[in-house]
């Protein structure tokens, strides 16, 4: 009897312990702005202890994962993304010891925590810096430093590159007699991974946070993280009607999309997998932030990253893309995924307008159904799940140093506060974000009418399909299922069936102006037998009703979708 309970024993332990080398691979990503979340301590800003308290909203929407954006120690001047110390939490989200407690939180709700890593740059109060300043070794080639050019006896910048935040990218430094590349920020000097000592302390960061439980790394603007070794000139672009020291005037050949980065996140990679191996723990997920050609895109997959952000509903889609535009995109990014990895779907995010104002809201849901339908990743960022959208900021209340920079008459086109506002929990005071009236930043004033509270309470709202949506995610036959879509043209219908076994998913959406009616068999397969899951936008169409008439009604700027009977019933089952 002893050895039996000894055997049991041993046995629930490895299945209790099992890797899962495919947890990531039909999940939700959920992305946390941390001063915008939730207020814990009641000072305006968002903090650590306040996305703890709600971590069970994340769980309860379906997120897998929730992707931290910087909660380091920093001197906030681009708000965290300037980094002073790469191994601590800044005082104004809390501590390490409530890191940890929101990492064992969320282990009980079965969540994986993504943690933001910001590789390019250090923040000018970074100890590194200070040494690099005075050439203390190996300190003095941590940073990108060059000599003066002469030009009729007048010291300037080694070379034309600008900075993404406006003005030339290199800043004089009187103590080191050198000018230093910053590819942002003046007060965000550039890294330079040319260095291994530099290297190995950045590697350092990653096993320290990995070793308080960080489940993967979302490594952010990755393909400004080597130069061109020669430091040459960048072309003028063709842009008209901006700026000459407008980032946009120039066309960057040499201040990103160098190949040695890809190199450097292959060391990364193969850092988190001895990690994962040595402590039997599930693979560590690398998600990858690179604005860039779909073809440079996909190279990452194959350098180590699980999720190169598809930005193709940020980037390449509006409000007036056409069914056949959407077909073209996820057709090309299905195809050119690499074989055994799995596309991703970026709906939104804390850099851009906020799906619901670039696209309107019913266009929204739409993109967030269609996320959730296609095989793979989706990452929703917070707010996008009840509709939020932008707030409008004068230049005096402007706080990102992009908007700041870019001056009075253009700093509505650089600015990112309207997609940071803080979220919008209920209609009490500042949103049920803050006990403080006076916020970070203000609050969006419809927060009265468009909040989470609001939404729970009401059958048909933008969350109440984030959450129908996202039921089907769970399901078999969109993790394994086979894709088919169609267009017909002549009535601007996109259709987006997946397939496994008897069960089916079939979304059909409208992206007309007008009404328009399909013959049922043609667009349904197994029409007869084929329930109502889900309707965005106005329509007859009654949920858990089948499908009983040769024709189907499509509404102007609707969504439909179609599942076989036991999806319908198991919207809130995992399977």
């Amino acid at each position: 009897m002893f050895w039996l309970t000894l055997v049991t024993c041993f046995l629930f332990v490895s299945w209790g312990t099992a890797v899962d080398v495919n947890w990531y691979k039909n999940i939700i990503v959920y992305q946390i702005y941390p001063r915008s979340f939730k207020d814990g301590n009641g000072d305006g800003i968002g903090d650590l202890n306040g996305i703890t308290s709600k971590l069970e909203h994340v769980a309860d929407i379906g997120a897998k994962a929730l992707w931290l954006s910087p909660i380091y120690k920093s001197p906030q001047v681009d708000f965290g993304y300037d980094i002073s110390n790469f191994t601590d939490v800044d005082p104004n989200y809390g501590t390490l010891a409530d890191f940890d407690r929101l990492i064992a939180k969320a282990r009980r709700l079965k969540l994986k925590v993504i943690m933001d890593f910001v590789p390019n740059h250090s923040s000018n109060q970074h100890p590194w810096f200070q040494k690099s300043i005075r050439k203390v070794k190996p300190y003095d080639q941590y940073y990108v430093w060059r000599d003066a050019k002469i030009v009729n006896g007048k010291r300037q910048p080694p070379n034309n590159w600008l900075s993404n935040f406006g003005g030339s990218a290199w800043q004089w430094n009187d103590v080191r007699k050198q000018y230093y590349l910053h590819q942002f920020a003046t007060a965000q000097p550039d890294l330079n991974y040319r260095n291994t000592a530099l290297n190995q302390e950045m590697k350092n960061v990653l096993t320290f946070w990995m070793n308080r439980g960080v489940d993967g790394f979302r490594i952010a603007a990755i393909n400004f993280m080597f130069e061109d070794a020669k430091f040459r000139d960048e072309r003028r672009s063709n842009k008209t009607g901006i700026p000459k020291d407008d980032y946009d005037s120039l066309v960057h050949i040499y201040t990103k999309d160098q190949n040695e980065t890809y190199v450097t996140l292959k060391s990364w990679r193969k850092l988190m997998d001895e990690y994962s191996n040595r402590t039997k723990s599930d693979p560590k997920l690398i998600l990858t932030e690179a604005y860039t050609t779909h073809d440079l895109t996909i190279k990452y997959y194959n350098a180590g990253s699980n999720v190169p952000f598809n930005f193709m509903f940020i980037n390449q889609l509006n409000n007036e893309s056409s069914a056949m535009d959407f077909k073209r995109l996820i057709d090309k990014w299905v195809r050119t995924v690499p074989k055994g990895s799995v596309p991703n779907w970026v709906v939104g995010n804390h850099d851009n307008h906020r799906v619901a104002t670039k696209f309107g809201r019913r266009r929204a849901e739409q993109i967030i159904q269609m996320s959730m339908i296609l095989p793979g990743i989706s990452v929703i960022y917070n707010g996008d799940e009840i509709g939020m959208v932008d707030r409008n900021f004068t230049y005096a209340e402007t706080v990102d140093p992009a908007g700041c920079n870019a001056g009075h008459n253009r700093y509505y086109l650089k600015t990112r506060d309207p997609e940071r506002t803080p979220y919008q929990w209920n209609n009490s005071t500042s949103a049920g974000f803050s006990t403080k009236a006076k916020t970070w930043l203000p609050v969006n004033p419809n927060y009265k009418t468009l909040n989470l509270q609001v939404q729970e309470k009401v059958y048909y709202s933008h969350y109440q399909h984030f959450k129908s949506s996202a039921s089907l995610k769970k399901q078999a036959v969109v993790a394994r299922g086979s894709l088919k879509l169609i267009i017909y043209p002549r009535y601007k219908i996109l259709s987006i069936s997946r397939t496994l076994g008897f069960d089916t998913v079939v979304m059909l959406f409208n992206f007309d102006k007008v009404s328009v009616t399909l013959d049922a068999k043609t667009a349904l397969p197994f029409s007869s037998d084929l329930v109502v899951h889900t309707v965005i936008g106005d329509s007859d169409f009654r949920l858990g009703t089948f499908v009983s008439t040769d024709s189907i009604t499509l509404p102007q700027s609707s969504t439909i979708v179609f599942t076989t009977p036991n999806l319908f019933w198991s919207k809130n089952e995992d399977v």
